[in-house]
């Protein structure tokens, strides 16, 4: 995900790199200087696991659970070209084990969600962020010191974290799916307050829609920190956008679809005209032929939460520019098929996880022209947009309905 204006887009590898530098070599200083600025100074240190920081800290943290995850196995998906090693690595993805980090006196930090323990460790498990090597990395170093440091008497327990702030995809599968790993650790525990990203149309209606705009909330901000009595952490379960089953299954039970009747069966999943924005470079010559065809264009961003669960849901067929607007696969009927149009630059296997998750759901991937990286390098190209023939779509898209 990257932050960057589309004009600029095509600096963000060395963007990433220059961030990844700062955050080294800032975060030696600032950890050299955070004895001397109290309680708003940087993290001394940090730990990888949420078990290496109970460890460290038993007399203020806490570890709940941990309850292991079913192992995920996946077979290779069909696309062209095919059996792309950004799917055939990740058959057998690391699932992480579902748990709670429970903290006294602990610390969470910006939009980001990043959790500080008493002792000064940044616990890096559930700080995660991507693209980066270490908690050493971390973009809280960036910053000389803190946010004011606002004191919250009682439980806090923290649902946002990187991404959820400004992702639709983040919040559907990251943030929501904490509450439920909270509810199946601590299942019995009262919270005053959750720490909760809600500033957006998208994320109110959500929690609308799911019964959860009830919550005690925090506002969740760059500039905010917040010392809770107790802090509850849960884990991230879907690091890696590897998003096993249950995540699957749990948000469609949150979301379930209202009214299907007069809604288009077959979708094309638009990103609009802008260049540097991951959109269809040949739309306006595709467009034509996939409306002869039956299907309706859909650009998501433009629809509420309840009218994309409901177009998502009654879709037998998908042909989708990479995008957050795919997210809302996670509502598909059994059976639906989907084609993923992606940059050879950025190929991502997110989207194929979710429809792994649904009964009979058959799914292809179609790459577009350009340079192709090597087998493990990094997927850089965030925003490049896609370079695909219309007949290539089309005779993919026959392939994928006669599978």
């Amino acid at each position: 995900m990257s932050k960057l204006p589309a004009r600029l887009q095509p600096l963000w590898p060395l963007a990433k790199r220059v961030h990844r530098a700062l955050s080294l070599v800032l975060g030696v200083l600032g950890r050299r200087l955070a004895p001397l600025l109290g309680e708003r100074g940087l993290p001394r240190s940090g730990s990888t696991t949420s078990a290496a920081t109970a460890a460290a800290e038993p007399d203020a943290v806490t570890l709940h659970g941990p309850a292991p995850s079913p192992p995920v196995e996946r077979a290779v998906p069909p696309g062209m070209p095919p059996r792309h090693w950004a799917f055939t690595t990740t058959t057998r993805p690391d699932v992480p084990p579902v748990q709670t980090l429970d903290v006294r006196d602990g610390t969470v930090v910006g939009d980001f969600a990043a959790v500080i323990t008493p002792g000064r460790v940044l616990d890096f498990e559930t700080s995660d962020y991507w693209g980066i090597a270490g908690w050493q990395e971390h973009p809280l170093f960036l910053r000389p010191r803190l946010p004011a440091v606002e004191h919250v008497s009682g439980t806090v327990a923290v649902l946002a974290t990187r991404g959820g702030n400004a992702s639709y995809y983040h919040y559907l599968l990251d943030v929501l799916p904490r509450l439920e790993v909270l509810r199946r650790t601590v299942p019995d525990v009262a919270v005053d307050h959750y720490y909760l990203e809600r500033s957006t149309r998208y994320h109110r209606e959500i929690l609308a829609l799911a019964g959860l705009d009830g919550l005690p909330r925090l506002d969740v901000g760059r500039e905010r920190a917040v010392r809770a009595d107790r802090l509850l952490v849960p884990s991230i379960p879907n690091v890696g956008e590897h998003t096993p089953p249950w995540i699957v299954d749990h948000v469609r039970s949150l979301l379930p679809p209202a009214d299907t009747a007069d809604k288009p069966t077959r979708l094309y999943v638009t990103r609009g005209d802008r260049r540097h924005t991951r959109r269809m470079e040949s739309e306006a010559e595709l467009w034509p032929l996939l409306e002869a065809r039956g299907f309706a264009r859909v650009d998501p961003g433009s629809m509420s939460v309840r009218d994309q669960v409901d177009t998502f849901a009654a879709a037998e067929v998908v042909v989708g520019v990479h995008g957050a607007a795919l997210t809302n696969l996670l509502f598909c009927r059994p059976g639906v098929r989907v084609l993923h149009l992606m940059a050879p630059t950025y190929v991502k296997h997110c989207f194929y996880a979710i429809l792994d998750a649904i009964p009979d759901a058959r799914y292809r991937y179609v790459l577009g022209e350009g340079r192709t990286p090597p087998p493990g390098t990094e997927l850089t190209g965030v925003q490049d947009d896609i370079d695909l023939a219309p007949e290539k779509v089309l005779a993919e898209l026959d392939v994928l309905l006669e599978q």
